[in-house]
Parts: C-alpha cells; structure tokens; sequence
C-alpha cells in the first residue's frame, strides 16, 4: 500500500457569496484573526504527514503564491526592526510543505479541477480538501481519513449528517454499517445536491475526500452534471457503485468559508484561542452578549 503524501485544494471558484470582498480579495485568502483561510487547509495537511500540495486556482488570485513563497526582503526588514519571531513565522510558512499552483483556466467544476491534476498525483491515492471548508481538529481530518484507507484500502470521503431540508446543497450517501465500526460505513452509492425524494440518507461528504488515481479515467469520461458542471461527485459515485468507497464520520468542526456566517464563525472560534486577542476578545463578547 503506497503512503499518502500528496494533496489537492481546489480553490479556483469565483466566490460570488462573499461578493462584494470577492471581487477585489479571493476568498481563500480571507483572514481569519491574522491567518488566511487557506494556510488552515495547507497546516491540516502537513499535520497529517502530507508533504506535496498542489492548489488549483485560476486568475486574480496571485495572493496566495505570494503568502506561500519566501519574502527574504521583508524578512529582513522585519529582523532589522526586532521582530525576528514575526520573521521567523514567515519563514516557517514558506518552507512548511512544497506548495504548488496549477490554474484551472475555465471554471467547469469541482471534477474537472481535480482532474487537471493526474500529472501531479500519478499513480498514487491523494487527499483531495475543498477550498471553501476550514475544519478544527485535534486529530486533523487528513489524517483519520488515512487511517480508514490503510485499514482498507479503498477512496474515503469525509461525511457528517446534515438536518434533510439541507441535504439539497450538498450530497446524499446510501451506506451500510460495517460491524465494529462506530464513524465508518461503506458507501454503495452517492447523489450531488438531490432533489427532494431523492435523497439516501442525510450524511453528506463536507470538506474532505481521499481517492484512488482510479479516479481519473473516471473524471475524464464525465458528462457535465449539476449546475452543468464536471461534478467530483458524479465520478466518486462510478467508484462507489463498483469499486465501493468508505464513509468516515469525521471529529472536527468545519466552517463554510464561502459563506458570510461561516467566515464569521471561525474568526470567533479562531480569536478566542488567539494569545493576543484571546481574553480581551472573550470578554468583550460576554458585554455584547448582554446587550442582545
């Protein structure tokens, strides 16, 4: 069994629900406290043993190959000043993983993002963390997702149960329980955003995916799917339907960084715990709260 040591993050959406920032600032690169959404993505899956990622973006998102790369100027203005922590921050950025970037050059979807990127991954299984979920975890989601594939050797996707009148934006799981697994089951089929009555279960994939290279001459014979797009989805169910893929109940809590609220949410989540804004943040929100 061959070690997982590549990753894929699809951000090359438009991000038309954090319009109007979206147009001027792609979203991926949105702060949370003083980190962007992406660097949370790119720590999950260095934390997890990941070495190579390779981001799929598209045009006017330059600022995330600039976060990523090594500024020796600013680094130095930076030690000149006595700021060498902050210096040495950014140097531990730019050398926490080998970070490259791919542009998607038309927007068809999320299977024909992950599809122009076969060269890259070859013949070996890869995780695949969509751009618009951050995920907090002890145990990061990257890695309990390993530990289900060299258990057995299948693709696994990263579901959670979401309440059925949402299940319409998302995916729909029909799964069977495996004895002695408590967050694992086999998958035997999937549908992308279903219509009402169409829906197997209320578990769907949210954030995270890891998929055999298999994946691929699938992608390749797509036909556009929901919204017109190359749906990943579309090409996991071919692999469910006949090579079966597992379902992990992931532990962590994720935010929809596409979304206003969930940007929020984690800016809270994330200020709480920072040190320097942490208890003064903390208590100013018990004041706010009175006040609602």
């Amino acid at each position: 069994m061959k070690k997982i040591t590549k990753a894929i993050i699809p951000a090359a959406g438009l991000g038309t629900r954090m319009l109007p920032i979206s147009h001027a600032v792609c979203k991926e690169m949105l702060p949370i406290v003083d980190l962007p959404a992406v660097f949370y993505l790119v720590e999950e899956a260095v934390r997890a043993g990941i070495t190579d990622i390779l981001i799929i973006t598209n045009r006017d998102k330059d600022a995330m190959e600039d976060f990523f790369d090594l500024s020796v100027e600013y680094g130095q203005a930076l030690t000149a000043k006595g700021k060498t922590k902050e210096a040495e921050r950014l140097y531990e950025i730019a050398n926490m993983a080998n970070v490259y970037f791919l542009r998607q050059k038309e927007t068809k979807g999320l299977g024909h993002a992950v599809g122009r990127a076969r060269s890259f991954v070859g013949d070996e299984p890869f995780l695949v963390l969509y751009g618009d979920d951050v995920i907090f975890s002890e145990d990061p989601v990257c890695r309990q997702m390993i530990e289900v594939y060299e258990k057995y050797g299948k693709s696994v996707v990263g579901v959670k149960p979401v309440p059925l009148e949402q299940v319409q934006k998302y995916s729909s799981l029909k799964v069977e329980a495996i004895e002695g697994e408590e967050r694992v089951t086999y998958c035997t089929d999937m549908i992308e955003k279903p219509k009402p009555g169409e829906e197997f279960s209320n578990l769907s994939i949210l954030g995270r995916v890891l998929l055999t290279p298999e994946v691929f001459d699938i992608i390749d014979a797509l036909e556009p799917g929901a919204g017109g797009e190359y749906q990943l989805t579309d090409a996991m169910k071919k692999l469910a339907r006949t090579e079966g893929v597992y379902a992990l109940e992931f532990i962590g809590d994720r935010y929809d960084m596409g979304s206003k609220l969930g940007f929020l949410k984690a800016n809270v989540t994330k200020g709480l715990e920072h040190p320097e804004t942490g208890a003064e943040f903390r208590e100013y929100l018990i004041e706010l709260a009175k006040t609602l």
